[in-house]
C-alpha cells in the first residue's frame, strides 16, 4: 500500500520540501547512487564501515572529511533528521534543572528535548511585523534587550539557541548575536535546518559556522540537496565538550544506522563546496527569485521579503483571505505548498523546480479568480502580534508538564491553568503558550478573537490540556 502511494503521490506542480523536489535537484554523485542497485550497499555497521559514534571506519573519515569542509572541530551524520541532532546536543551539553535561553519560533524537536532532558527553558519574543502578518528575525538592539531583561531577573542561562533563518527565508544578523553570547560566556547553538546552503554563495546571509556559533545543526533534506531523514551536527570552538555530545547521541541515535542514509548525507554535505556548480546554481535560483517575484507583483500579488532564494511567500491579506485558503484552493488545481498562514502562503521552489512551473503556477492563480482590488467578502485577515512577553518563563518545567496528571478544559475555562501541550495554532507554528507555561486573559481573548483566522471553529483552540 505505501509503496503504490509513493508511486502515485505526484502534484501537477510541488512546490514544498524536500529542497531536491523529487530528485531533479540531486548531485550527480546522489542521483548515482540512487539509480543504481540499493540492496548491496543496505548494510550494517561493519568493521570497514563503522558508525557516527566509532572512531575508526569510512563514517568517521566521512564525518573528519565533513567537519574539514566546514571548519569545525567535528561533526556527526544523524539519520533521524535535525529532530534528533538537536534533541542529542541539548541531552549532551545541558543537564537536568540547567537553562535554555531559546525564541518562541523553535523547532517542537527543542520542546521534547527539554522534556527528555528536564531543562527549565526560558522564552524570549520575537518582532513582527504586521505589514506582512509575519514574526521576524530579531536584530542586535532587540536581542540586547532580551539578554537585558535575563539579567535584570538575575537568572543564570547555560545556553542560547537561535534559530535562523526562518521557516520563511528571514535571516538575523548572525555574527553580532552570536558575539554577544559570547561575551557573556554563554554557548551559542544554532538550528540552521533551514540555511545549510548559505555556504555555498556569496551574496547569501553568512552561515552559522563562520559567525561562530558553537554547535549548528544542519538538515541535508530541508536546504541542502540530501534525502529526508539526514542531518549534521557540527561542534566548533571549545566551550562544549565533544565527550558531551557524544554522550548525548548515545543516548538519542540508533545503533544501526542506515549506511545508504549516511552515504547521502556526506555527499550532501559536501555540495555547498562544489564550486563553481553550487554558487551557479544558487545564483540561477537568486534570479530565479527575483523573475518570480517580478511576474506576480506586476500582477497584483504581494511577495514578502526573503533572505533564501529557495522560498516565495504569497501575503494574501490585500485579498481579505488567509493562506489557509489559498492553500486549499491551490491543492484543489494541484499545486502543493510548503506552508499556509493566515496572512499567507510559504513555497518552496527548492534547487530545480519543475518545468514551466512560473507558468503553472500562474495559471493556477487566474484561475482562482481572486482580485486584491475587491475583497471577496469574507473576514479581513488582519493578523495581530500574539501577546507574548519579550521573556518568559515556564511555572513548572516542561517535563512536569509533560507528564503529570492533566485534564481537558474548555478555552475560556482554561484562564489561570499550566497548560500541559503546546498551544500553538498552525504547525510548525510559533507557540503561544509552551507545556508549563500559565495561561492568562490576554492570551486566551487574544485566541478566542483569532479563531476564526486558523479556521478551527471546532477545533484545537476550543479546549486545552492542563495540569490538574
Amino acid at each position: 500500500m505505501l509503496l503504490n502511494a509513493l508511486q502515485q503521490a505526484a502534484f501537477t506542480l510541488p512546490l514544498h520540501l524536500p529542497a531536491h523536489g523529487r530528485g531533479r535537484g540531486f548531485p550527480p554523485a546522489l542521483a548515482a547512487l540512487l539509480t543504481g542497485p540499493l540492496g548491496p550497499l543496505d548494510l550494517p555497521e561493519l568493521p570497514s564501515l563503522g558508525g557516527p559514534l566509532l572512531p575508526h571506519g569510512a563514517v568517521a573519515e566521512a564525518q573528519q572529511a565533513t567537519a574539514r569542509l566546514w571548519g569545525s572541530r567535528s561533526c556527526w551524520f544523524g539519520v533521524n533528521g535535525s529532530t534528533g541532532l538537536l534533541q542529542a546536543a541539548l541531552l549532551g551539553v545541558l543537564r537536568p534543572g540547567q537553562r535554555l535561553l531559546c525564541p518562541r519560533n523553535l523547532h517542537r524537536s527543542v520542546l521534547h528535548g527539554a522534556v527528555l532532558a528536564g531543562l527549565e527553558p526560558i522564552y524570549y519574543a520575537l518582532p513582527f511585523s504586521k505589514r506582512w502578518g509575519l514574526s521576524q528575525p530579531m536584530d542586535v538592539a532587540w536581542f540586547q534587550r532580551v539578554l537585558g531583561a535575563v539579567a535584570a531577573r538575575n537568572c543564570s542561562v547555560d545556553l542560547v539557541l537561535l534559530v535562523n533563518p526562518t521557516y520563511q527565508g528571514l535571516s538575523a544578523p548572525l555574527t553580532p548575536l552570536v558575539r554577544l553570547c559570547h561575551g557573556q560566556g554563554l554557548p551559542v547553538l544554532v538550528d540552521e535546518a533551514h540555511g545549510s546552503h548559505f555556504r555555498a554563495h556569496a551574496a547569501l546571509p553568512r552561515d552559522a559556522l563562520a559567525a561562530g556559533a558553537d554547535l549548528v545543526v544542519h538538515s541535508t533534506h530541508k536546504s541542502l540537496p540530501g534525502l529526508t531523514q539526514t542531518a549534521v551536527l557540527h561542534h566548533s570552538g571549545t566551550r562544549i565538550c565533544r565527550h558531551d555530545l557524544e554522550q548525548g547521541l548515545l543516548l538519542l541515535q540508533t545503533s544501526s544506522p542506515s549506511a545508504l542514509l549516511l552515504a547521502a548525507t556526506e555527499l550532501a554535505a559536501a555540495w555547498p563546496h562544489q564550486q563553481p556548480q553550487a554558487s551557479h546554481l544558487l545564483s540561477q535560483a537568486m534570479d530565479r527569485w527575483t523573475h518570480w517575484r517580478q511576474q506576480l507583483t506586476g500582477t497584483g500579488w504581494r511577495v514578502s521579503p526573503s533572505d533564501d532564494p529557495l522560498r516565495l511567500r504569497l501575503c494574501t491579506m490585500a485579498w481579505g483571505r488567509s493562506g489557509l485558503a489559498l492553500d486549499e484552493c491551490l491543492l484543489r488545481l494541484g499545486v502543493a505548498g510548503e506552508l499556509p498562514e493566515p496572512a499567507g502562503l510559504t513555497f518552496h521552489l527548492g534547487f530545480q523546480p519543475p518545468c514551466q512551473a512560473l507558468s503553472r503556477f500562474r495559471k493556477a492563480l487566474t484561475q482562482l479568480g481572486w482580485s486584491p482590488l475587491e475583497s471577496p467578502g469574507g473576514v479581513e485577515v488582519a493578523p495581530q502580534p500574539a501577546p507574548t512577553p519579550l521573556l518568559a518563563s515556564s511555572a513548572v518545567p516542561p517535563r512536569i508538564a509533560w507528564f503529570g496528571p492533566t485534564r481537558r478544559l474548555p478555552l475560556k475555562e482554561a484562564v489561570g491553568h499550566v497548560a500541559a501541550e503546546a498551544i500553538t495554532p498552525y504547525p510548525p507554528g510559533i507557540p503561544l503558550l509552551l507545556p508549563g507555561e500559565r495561561l492568562d486573559e490576554e492570551r486566551c481573548a487574544w485566541l478566542l478573537h483569532s479563531q476564526h483566522l486558523w479556521q478551527h471553529p471546532d477545533g484545537m483552540l476550543d479546549t486545552v490540556k492542563v495540569l490538574r
